[in-house]
């Protein structure tokens, strides 16, 4: 049998060319997403140790910059202490903190999160072991910085060029003195690195004579763990010691951590697109026993079992797993490299190190590949099996019985009724209770559609029908009858593009209505015409703040500066805000008091916290501050609740005055004319056109916060395409199979007159009615689940209301259509290509 197997796959290369593509390119997800995660995981480690080769002991300083009383670091007489001790080389005191690079046109140098400063720290040798200099040397003046070569480079930037630098500060210019080379984690991952020299380090992100971290280097035969055992007296309590050797051993777990979490969605991904292959494959195999009926009867009647039957299929199948396995794991490698490639381009910097290729992508490759092509087709082989000689003697085609249509659809019915009460059920049901009971029933529902769709094109097809025949007249009603003709085969094929545009226009769906709502909610909060933070995430300086309050045509300006204190033992949170402008930059509906009361000193309440800790306008709270100072602050106003308000308002007047550094993530501005590129230009003039603070228009703000809405839903249609791309695939071999099983048919129809273009025509239309049927049941079990998980979550965003998207849904069935014309290009001009005496004359 193995041998009748393997004439057959040599046999039927062409018909099988669709079923090793889909294989091949599950298979090459597979691998591709084990081998990259293998080869960024071993680089990223290897980096993370090289970082820490000559570390003998780290020392982290933790200090609580609001306590007074602690020193607010590691001291210079620890460090010359921790210098002292036995099996000690060298010590380096470190300090760090954010620094943004202006290249010449002013604009920022990196990401801006992973931009940072630190000090060079110069040993006995006047080399700091951390950084290797590939050009001039390290700062030693106060007016003097170092660049990474690559911020260098971009930046053009040469020694002895004069660059800006900003810090949490105004902008100040600086004079190139070094450029070097780095490990640095916050380089590779697209920022850069400014050293300073460590005095002005100091004086910029911590105290003159402090550092928030020690190196330690030991001596050759030195123990670090004996070292580690004698700096640990040594330390203050606030600060933490560590090996080298640990702390590399931590960062390797946590990069195996960051990137198991990708690897598992990646293969999320990957399965859906195994998933959509198998219908394919089983449409392959279903169709090539059908073809072959005559042939397996033969062997049924010269004395060949049912299981020996099964089992050639089985092994044709294997066969066909097993080279398209081969050949996606070849095409997964090279997924890899451009995978490493495409991040470089997009300014990812990926550490350099070989490709990793295990033994576990090999086995899972191979497995995942033979074993889904098997499944797949066993199905088809054990109803070929199940064939009387006799009947197949007889018969072209395998019909299905009446009992077995029967048993489908009951089947199906049943699956697709408990999937959408689960559903419904899980729609009523907040929380991740919920979504677990829609995920269920999502599944149960997807098998129950994919068993009756055959049952349901019948119906669904025929509504189009007359629109066909009165449009495309011969040809459409071919179309439309050889859609329906073999329902099996019809709805395995849109089964494929069914499952890609159920989660495609699932994802759409959530999408645009959670972006929809947040951009109502930021419209309707939001009355400032800018916002403005700085492009690391991270607080502003309040000399930001008094420049834009000077800035010309600015009518308002308001800091959202977090604070915090405590009322009877309870931390509350805060927000300190300017008293007069707060309502006009943002919308606060009051309930009951006055705003004005701010500007005296009292606090503003939010109607939720005030019910909930009982408090009313008028009441005294005793509060304990942030310095640990003790006052009272009296309840002047109770608001509505607002998703961009803290639940306490107080004065900046109040805050500033327990705050050693005020910490401002945001300032909202209110401009004379609304927003103009003058009054945009004012304001970055005001700020020093600094390059790490970023002036945000209405537009800006609402991509802000919303935006992150579309890049996932992008991300998500990427890692998507390959199971559509399947499902394409599975459109062309149904058509190719079909014309090749109907090639008598057709050179009849040529025999009685349908001309060349008349039978491309048909081609494509039952390609694009096949398409668009599968699409119609994606898009419609797709936004049903859209709703249901968003159902789950819509009391935690406020305005949310269900938006079904009709663009993106127009564009899925315009697409549906062109990929039904695509796929139908080369079985259409094969139709039309056969000879008709020929075809006339085949069995």
């Amino acid at each position: 049998m193995f041998r009748t197997a393997l004439r057959n796959v040599l046999a039927h290369k062409a018909r099988l060319l669709m079923t090793v593509l889909a294989v091949m390119l599950g298979v090459a997800f597979v691998s591709g997403t084990l081998v990259f995660a293998d080869t960024l995981s071993n680089a990223f480690r290897n980096q993370s140790a090289k970082s820490y080769d000559n570390v003998a002991v780290a020392v982290t300083s933790y200090a609580d910059e609001n306590d007074a009383e602690q020193e607010p670091g590691l001291s210079t007489k620890t460090l010359d202490k921790v210098g002292a001790l036995d099996g000690v080389a060298a010590v380096y005191g470190r300090v760090n903190g954010f620094a943004g690079v202006a290249d010449p046109d002013g604009k920022l140098i990196g990401v801006g999160w992973s931009n940072k400063g630190s000090n060079f720290a110069p040993g006995k040798d006047g080399k700091d072991p951390a950084y290797t200099f590939v050009d001039g040397s390290g700062p030693q003046k106060n007016d003097q910085i170092a660049l990474d070569r690559d911020s260098a480079e971009q930046g053009r930037y040469k020694v002895g060029d004069r660059v800006r630098v900003a810090t949490n500060g105004p902008v100040k210019e600086y004079t190139l003195s070094g450029v070097f080379s780095t490990k640095d984690g916050a380089v590779n991952a697209g920022g850069s690195l400014v050293l300073f020299d460590t005095a002005a380090a100091q004086k910029l992100y911590l105290a003159p004579g402090y550092f928030e971290g020690l190196t330690v280097t030991a001596k050759p035969g030195a123990d670090a763990a004996k070292i580690l055992d004698a700096i640990k007296p040594l330390l203050p309590e606030h600060a933490e010691a560590q090996t080298g050797q640990a702390l590399a051993d931590e960062q390797a777990r946590q990069i195996e951590e960051g990137l198991g979490a990708l690897k598992q969605v990646l293969l999320g991904f990957a399965g859906i697109a195994l998933f959509v292959g198998v219908f394919l494959i089983s449409n392959t195999f279903t169709m090539l026993v059908a073809q072959r009926t005559r042939e397996l009867a033969l062997m049924r009647a010269v004395g060949a079992s049912r299981k020996q039957i099964t089992r050639s299929v089985l092994i044709e199948a294997a066969v066909v797993g097993a080279v398209a396995s081969a050949v996606g794991f070849v095409l997964g490698i090279g997924l890899t490299i451009g995978l490493r490639s495409g991040m470089a381009a997009f300014g990812m910097k990926v550490p350099d190190g070989p490709l990793v290729i295990s033994a576990t992508p090999v086995v899972a490759a191979f497995a995942v590949g033979v074993l889904v092509t098997m499944f797949a087709a066993w199905l088809p082989g054990r109803r070929a099996a199940k064939i009387p000689p006799v009947a197949a003697m007889s018969s072209v085609h395998a019909v299905a019985t009446t009992k077995s249509l029967v048993l489908r659809n009951s089947i199906g019915g049943v699956l697709t009724g408990l999937g959408a009460a689960g559903i419904v059920w899980g729609a009523g049901t907040a929380g991740d209770t919920g979504r677990m009971l829609i995920g269920a029933g999502a599944f149960l529902a997807l098998i129950g559609v994919i068993v009756l769709i055959p049952q349901l094109s019948r119906p669904v097809i025929a509504l189009v029908r007359p629109l066909l025949v009165g449009v495309f007249a011969v040809a459409g009603k071919l179309a439309g009858q050889n859609a329906v003709r073999n329902p099996r085969r019809t709805g395995a094929t849109a089964s494929a593009l069914a499952i890609g545009l159920t989660l495609v226009t699932g994802l759409s769906v959530l999408g645009v209505t959670v972006g929809t709502a947040i951009d109502k909610m930021t419209t309707d909060n939001i009355k400032a015409d800018y916002m403005v933070t700085m492009a690391n995430g991270g607080d502003l300086d309040q000399s930001a703040l008094a420049a834009l309050e000077k800035a010309p045509g600015v009518s308002a300006v308001s800091p959202q500066q977090s604070v915090y204190f405590q009322v009877k033992g309870d931390f509350a949170s805060a927000s300190a805000v300017t008293p007069g402008a707060i309502e006009k930059v943002l919308t606060v509906d009051v309930v009951s008091g006055s705003l004005d009361t701010l500007a005296e000193g009292r606090i503003a309440v939010a109607e939720n916290s005030a019910k909930k800790k009982g408090w009313k306008v008028g009441d005294s709270l005793p509060v304990t501050f942030s310095d640990e100072k003790k006052g009272t602050l009296t309840v002047g106003a109770v608001y509505k609740d607002s998703e961009f308000l803290s639940p306490v308002l107080v004065s900046t007047k109040v805050a500033n005055a327990h705050e050693t550094k005020p910490y401002i993530p945001q300032i909202f501005v209110k401009a004379d004319g609304g927003q103009t590129s003058a009054n945009e230009q004012a304001l970055i003039d005001a700020l020093g056109d600094n390059p790490a603070i970023k002036v945000m228009d209405r537009q800006d703000i609402r991509d802000e916060f919303g935006g992150v809405i579309n890049t996932m839903l992008n991300i998500m249609y990427g890692l998507l395409a390959m199971a559509l791309i399947i499902a394409v695939l599975g459109v062309v071999n149904t058509l190719a199979m079909s014309v090749f099983e109907r090639q008598q048919e057709i050179g009849m129809l040529r025999a009685i007159g349908l001309d060349r273009r008349r039978v491309k025509r048909m081609v494509r239309l039952e390609a694009v009615v096949i398409s668009l049927f599968g699409a119609v049941v994606g898009i419609g079990l797709g936004s049903f689940l859209g709703w249901a998980i968003g159902e789950t979550f819509r009391d935690k965003i406020p305005g949310y209301a269900l938006v079904l998207p009709w663009d993106r849904i127009g564009i899925f069935l315009a697409l549906a259509g062109l990929v039904g014309v695509l796929a139908s290009l080369w079985p259409a001009r094969s139709a039309a290509r056969l000879n008709m005496l020929n075809a006339i004359k085949t069995e």
